[in-house]
């Protein structure tokens, strides 16, 4: 139970409505934003109607979804930079979904510092998998793909399309799509997505 003056302290940053708005803006419901947290859509209704102030490492786990740093939810308007820089040496290295096995791709988050963005930005590096172990996923918006290296299998559903370095690729992201790298050579490529 929080004292009458932390409770004051912390409700001034509106976490809640903050974790709202992000949810909203990417079309996810609470469960959806479950499934990517691994936190319950109660305890994530909870936290967005301000009922409960969540843990720094339960705040973490929802930022990473969104693509933003903790700052994220303590910054006030005012603090918000016209640029924002992420260094090569700041950046973190996640897999395509928590507990993954396989791993289809390890992405790390370009432009997590931004904020209020109007895309997400990543460099992602994909692993060499069979065709039958690419999980689908979809999103709203569209997606962009630049191959910087290597070949990349871009799948939709039992079609696959082979991208080489220079090749790009846009598309609807509602439709189930998963990636896998093609060949031997090392694969990267920038994935931007747009909600």
């Amino acid at each position: 139970m929080l004292s009458d003056t932390l409770t004051e302290g912390l409700s001034v940053y509106e976490i809640g409505a903050k974790v709202r708005s992000l949810r909203l803006r990417k079309k996810l419901g609470l469960v959806e934003l479950g499934q990517h947290t691994g936190l319950s859509p109660a305890l994530l209704s909870k936290i967005e109607r301000g009922k409960l102030f969540p843990t720094l490492p339960t705040l973490l786990r929802i930022a990473l979804v969104f693509g933003v740093g903790l700052e994220h939810f303590f910054a006030a308007k005012d603090d918000e930079e016209p640029v924002a820089v992420v260094r090569k040496a700041e950046r973190r290295r996640f897999p395509d979904r928590p507990g993954a096995s396989p791993v289809s791709y390890w992405f790390e988050s370009l432009d997590f510092r931004a904020v209020d963005r109007k895309l997400n930005a990543y460099l992602a590096e994909f692993e060499p998998i069979e065709a039958e172990e690419v999980v689908p996923h979809a999103h709203p918006g569209v997606e962009f793909v630049y191959v910087l290296s290597g070949t990349l299998a871009l799948v939709f559903g039992a079609e696959e399309q082979d991208l080489d370095a220079g090749d790009a690729a846009y598309f609807s992201s509602s439709r189930p799509h998963g990636y896998r790298r093609a060949g031997k050579e090392r694969c990267t490529a920038i994935v931007i997505s747009v909600p």
